[in-house]
């Protein structure tokens, strides 16, 4: 039960962030929740490797490059989801920043 409603707060916060920034796109719940699904597995392994890598850049900038990163595994996850759109650089990273709030966030006051 703990699995499945950490899944729906992550697919409200895919809403929440499609809802607040241009150009970051969601159809439905349905595609929420599987891009929430992609996401989550494209970050654990993918984005771990991508992060290791950049290592340097992101001590350098203060882990401000953590975020490029989660948008650059976002726009690769928009394009294997059907109904998840993310049409420019801007809307991955300003979506990157503001879905990992938001999930912060819903999951300290729901779970």
């Amino acid at each position: 039960m703990g699995t499945f409603l950490h899944w729906c707060v992550s697919a409200f916060a895919f809403l929440v962030t499609a809802y607040i920034v241009p150009g970051f796109e969601v159809g439905s719940f349905v595609a929420a929740l599987i891009a929430a699904a992609v996401y989550a597995f494209a970050n654990m392994t993918l984005g771990i490797v991508l992060k290791v890598i950049t290592l340097p850049l992101s001590v350098v900038t203060f882990g401000v490059f953590f975020f490029v990163v989660d948008a650059i595994v976002l726009k690769m996850c928009a394009t294997v989801v059907p109904k998840f759109n993310i049409n420019s650089w801007f809307a991955a990273f300003f979506g990157a920043l503001l879905l990992s709030l938001s999930n912060s966030i819903l999951h300290y006051y729901l779970i």
